[in-house]
C-alpha cells in the first residue's frame, strides 16, 4: 500500500508565481546545473530571452510512505483467475522477470522523462548571479545624455486644446468673476436694502424708487456682462523634456590567441567573458564591450575574430595591456565611464615583458577601473606573468584579483570567488 500526501490548502490570489517560486527554491540545484551547462550555448550579448531547461524526472519525484517488508500480508487483486487462497507462487528465475511479450525486460525501474520548463530572463539571471555583489559600486555616476523624459512642470497659459487643465481653469475663472464683481455685487446688496426701505414710505412710480431700480438693473447688467470663462482664464499642462539619465560601464577583454592559446582554452575563457558580461549587464543600463586579442602584438576586433583567430609565434601581453590603456584615455576618460577589465592567457609570456606589465596596470589602467580580474587558463606551474601579477594583487586587493582555471568546471568557482560579496 502506497500512501500520498496532498496538500489541498486554498492557494493566494498569484497561486502561478508563488508556485513557480516555490518550485524553483526547491530544485534550485537541479536547475544551477542546467542553467551552467546553457552557458555553451549563448554568445555574451545573448541576453534577450529566458532559457528552456530540463530536470530529470527522478529529481522531481515526490515522497511516499509505503509498508515496509515483512509481516502478514493479505492482498485481493482484482480479476485473479490463476490462483486460490493458498496456493503457492513461484519465485521469478535469475535472469530477472520476463512478461509474455518480446524481448529481455529491462532492469531498471518505471521511466519518467525529464520535467523541461522555461526560465524567464531575470529568473535565469537571478539563479546565475546568486549571491554576487559588484565591487567598489559607489561610483555609478551618470552616464553620457541619450534619453528624454517628459514630466509634469506645472501650468502654462497657452498651448494646445488637449493639455488644457479643466480644474485649474474653472478655479482661476471663478476667482476672476469673483474679484470682478464682488465690488458690483457689494453695491447691489446696499442699494436692494435701501429700496426696501425707501418701499415702506413711498409708494411705487416715485421718481426716487424708479431711481433706485435703475440704479439697481445697471448693477445686475454689469454683474452679468462679466464672461464666464475668459481667455485669461485658460491653463494648460505643461511638460517639458528632462535628460534620462543611464548608468555605463565598458568592459575590456583582453585574451591571448598565440599559438599555445589552443580551442578549449579559448572556449574555457569565452565562458568567463559571457558570465562577467552577464554580470554587469544586471548592475548597468549601458554596456560596451571592448575586445583586444594579442600575441606580440595587440588589435581590437570584434567577437567573432576575438574567439576565433589563432596565432603563432611568441606572446607580449603589455601590447594588449597598452592599446587598453589608449582606448580608455580616447573614448572613456572622464570618469563617466566604471570601467572593468578581464584578461584571459595560459600564462605564457617573455620573461622581460612581464614586470612591464605589471606596471601598465598599476600605474595606468588600474587607476582608473573599478575592477580588474585576470584568469590563467592552465593546469600547470604558475608562469612568470602570474608571478608579477601576485605582487600587484597583494599591493590592490580591492582592484585587482587573479584566479588559476584548469578545465571548464572551475570556471563558475573561480567568477564566484573574484566576484563574491565583500564586507
Amino acid at each position: 500500500m502506497t500512501v500520498r500526501i496532498i496538500d489541498r490548502r486554498f492557494d493566494s490570489r498569484n497561486k502561478s508565481s508563488v508556485n513557480r517560486s516555490r518550485f524553483i527554491r526547491r530544485f534550485k540545484g537541479q536547475i544551477r546545473k542546467a542553467v551552467a551547462d546553457a552557458v555553451s550555448k549563448r554568445g555574451i550579448r545573448d541576453l534577450e530571452n529566458g532559457e528552456k531547461i530540463s530536470i530529470p524526472g527522478k529529481d522531481i519525484a515526490e515522497p511516499q510512505f509505503t509498508l515496509g517488508k515483512g509481516g502478514v500480508w493479505q492482498q485481493v487483486h482484482p480479476g485473479n483467475d490463476r490462483f486460490a487462497s493458498g496456493d503457492e507462487v513461484e519465485r521469478p528465475l535469475d535472469g530477472g522477470g520476463r512478461g509474455q511479450g518480446r524481448g529481455s525486460a529491462s532492469n531498471e525501474g518505471e521511466g519518467v522523462d525529464d520535467f523541461v520548463f522555461t526560465l524567464t530572463r531575470e529568473e535565469f539571471l537571478d539563479i546565475f548571479f546568486d549571491e554576487l555583489a559588484l565591487p567598489n559600486l559607489v561610483k555609478r555616476q551618470l552616464a553620457r545624455v541619450e534619453e528624454y523624459k517628459r514630466v509634469r512642470a506645472g501650468y502654462t497659459q497657452t498651448g494646445v486644446p488637449t493639455n488644457i487643465s479643466l480644474t485649474r481653469t474653472m478655479r482661476g475663472a471663478a476667482g476672476r468673476r469673483i474679484a470682478i464683481g464682488g465690488p458690483y455685487a457689494a453695491k447691489l446688496r446696499e442699494l436692494e436694502e435701501a429700496l426696501e426701505r425707501l418701499l415702506l414710505a413711498k409708494r411705487d412710480g416715485d421718481p426716487e424708487v424708479e431711481a433706485l431700480r435703475h440704479d439697481i438693473a445697471r448693477l445686475r447688467a454689469k454683474i452679468g456682462a462679466i464672461p464666464f470663462i475668459d481667455a485669461f482664464d485658460l491653463r494648460y499642462n505643461n511638460r517639458i523634456r528632462i535628460p534620462q539619465p543611464t548608468t555605463q560601464a565598458v568592459m575590456f577583454c583582453l585574451m591571448d590567441v598565440s599559438g599555445s592559446m589552443d580551442e578549449e582554452k579559448k572556449s574555457i575563457a569565452k565562458r568567463f567573458f559571457m558570465l562577467l558580461y552577464l554580470f554587469l549587464d544586471r548592475n548597468y543600463e549601458k554596456i560596451d564591450v571592448v575586445f583586444i586579442r594579442h600575441h606580440t602584438t595587440a588589435q581590437e576586433v570584434d567577437e567573432k575574430a576575438f574567439f576565433g583567430s589563432r596565432e603563432t609565434g611568441g606572446t607580449v601581453v603589455s601590447s594588449a595591456l597598452e592599446l587598453m590603456r589608449d582606448i580608455v584615455r580616447e573614448r572613456y576618460a572622464g570618469g563617466n565611464w566604471n570601467i572593468y577589465g578581464a584578461q584571459a592567457s595560459d600564462g605564457d609570456n617573455w620573461n622581460d615583458d612581464s614586470p612591464k606589465c605589471r606596471e601598465l596596470l598599476a600605474e595606468a589602467i588600474l587607476p582608473a577601473c573599478q575592477y580588474f580580474a585576470y584568469i590563467e587558463v592552465a593546469d600547470g606551474d604558475p608562469q612568470n606573468l602570474w608571478l608579477e601579477y601576485e605582487k600587484l594583487a597583494a599591493a590592490d586587493p580591492g582592484r585587482f584579483a587573479m584566479r588559476r582555471i584548469g578545465n571548464v568546471a572551475d570556471i563558475y568557482p573561480v567568477f564566484r570567488e573574484l566576484f563574491r560579496k565583500r564586507a
